[in-house]
């Protein structure tokens, strides 16, 4: 059996059902929901914090000491409930797949089902120093940010399943004929969302009865700490941007079928690094989503920049040309899909090896470079992937030139192994063009012949 047979066999199916998976796909697009309020909490979070002393003296003089708490309410608004909006934005992602649901209602169901499953309680120094006091009636910020996002995932994916089982057997209130429909499906949702509210309920209270105390315990202990020790690990890495690399060359999208089980992970690092970096302390987690979107995927997935620049400077085909000079806008701002499709790299068995081989030695230098001290880590901010490179090494660790050095070396390692495989694959089109030339003087020759 041929291995083209084998994986149109075996491979493809397995990989096409997960990427259509419909819970699947409703995790990754709520959880994007999150990404313009932490974009535009990043922009204040980079002048709360740039790196220029005068600008410090300048604002202090201009709104008081206080300058930086006031710029950073805006962080806290958005970094600090991304697992209120996620739990919105899954539940109603999912219930648009299902087609038969409200998806308003659902998302705001597995919102309230969330906040129930949360102590509302929480430890409070008056002063620093003095002994910390119970104070009920609160929301902890914590367990509504990122630390509560493997609850809100999980939450919002069984309320919603829940709506569906009661809503599919008709066991709803329906009101009669000319009710407001706002009105009719506010009563719509009054019996599934008694359903939902009370088995989170039951759930909440089987597990505070458990050792575990509470259910944002319990997922962080079951789901949270194996996802942190394969997401937030060097293997972990590795095997992620490889996974990544092989579904691409399959014509699968391969970050959007990875990066829904990953994402809550590097995202939860994330907030931990910026909270770290807000307070001058040293930055505890490397991978996170700007280190992968900054570091291992310059020109997109597969670190295609490398590539491009050959095309644009040194290629002979006038395909490769052409398609270079059209890939490298795209590239410059972290784009890969015209690249990947214009080659095309989908089964490409002469490039498939160095698109799948370089990001595992750029997350392996990255890694030692930071966690030697070299460069700094991700500070945190929430730069978007688009950010061309070498401008965003400097912003995402904070001010650090370091992080631009990384993105230089990093370049330079792609250049150096795209470079003999694009020689092969650009000898190979440009005989193609020579011989497909020949071929049509000599028709052109045959046509005018008396």
């Amino acid at each position: 059996m041929s291995n083209r047979t084998f994986i149109d066999r075996y491979v493809l199916p397995v990989a096409l059902k997960i990427a259509g998976q419909k819970h699947v796909l409703s995790v990754r697009d709520g959880i994007i929901l999150n990404m313009p309020f932490m974009l535009i909490g990043s922009f204040f979070l980079i002048f709360a914090y740039l790196p220029i002393p005068a600008w410090g003296h300048l604002m202090a003089d201009l709104f008081g000491d206080t300058w930086r708490n006031k710029l950073l309410y805006p962080v806290r608004a958005t970094y600090d409930i991304m697992a209120l909006i996620s739990s919105f934005g899954i539940a109603y992602r999912l219930a648009e797949k299902y087609r038969t649901l409200d998806p308003l209602t659902s998302g705001a169901m597995a919102l309230v089902a969330f906040v129930m499953t949360i102590p509302q309680q929480t430890l409070f120094a008056p002063v620093e120093g003095a002994p910390t006091q119970l104070v009920t009636g609160v929301l902890p910020i914590s367990l509504i940010g990122s630390q509560g996002l493997f609850v809100a995932i999980v939450i919002a994916l069984l309320s919603t399943e829940i709506y569906r089982f009661v809503h599919n057997r008709n066991l709803v209130i329906k009101m009669p004929e000319g009710v407001p429909p706002a009105v009719a499906k506010s009563f719509l949702a009054l019996v599934p969302g008694f359903c939902v509210l009370a088995v989170v309920l039951m759930l909440r209270l089987a597990v505070e009865a458990s050792p575990f105390g509470d259910i944002n315990n319990l997922i962080a202990t079951v789901i949270g700490l194996p996802m942190h020790h394969v997401g937030g690990t060097l293997p972990g890495m590795i095997f992620s941007v490889l996974l990544i690399g092989i579904l691409w060359t399959l014509g699968l999208h391969g970050d959007a079928i990875v990066l829904v089980f990953i994402q809550p992970v590097w995202l939860s690092n994330m907030s931990e690094n910026l909270e770290a970096f807000q307070h001058n302390q040293p930055i505890p987690h490397i991978f996170t989503q700007q280190f992968y979107d900054l570091w291992i995927a310059p020109g997109g997935t597969g670190a295609l920049l490398g590539l491009v620049i050959f095309m644009l400077i040194r290629s002979r085909s006038r395909q490769m040309k052409q398609l270079g000079k059209i890939a490298a806008p795209a590239a410059l701002f972290n784009i890969s899909e015209p690249l990947v499709f214009g080659i095309p790299l989908v089964m490409n068995p002469y490039l498939f090896l160095p698109f799948i081989l370089t990001p595992v030695v750029l997350v392996i230098v990255s890694w030692a470079a930071m966690s030697t001290g070299l460069v700094a880590p991700p500070a945190g901010i929430a730069l978007p992937f688009t950010t061309p490179i070498f401008v965003s090494g400097y912003l995402a660790t904070g001010g650090h030139i370091s992080g631009t050095v990384l993105q230089v070396v990093n370049l330079t390692i792609s250049l150096v192994i795209y470079y003999p495989f694009f020689r092969v694959w650009d000898r190979l089109k440009f005989r193609e063009e020579e011989a497909s030339l020949q071929q049509a003087k000599v028709v052109s020759g045959e046509a005018v012949t008396p």
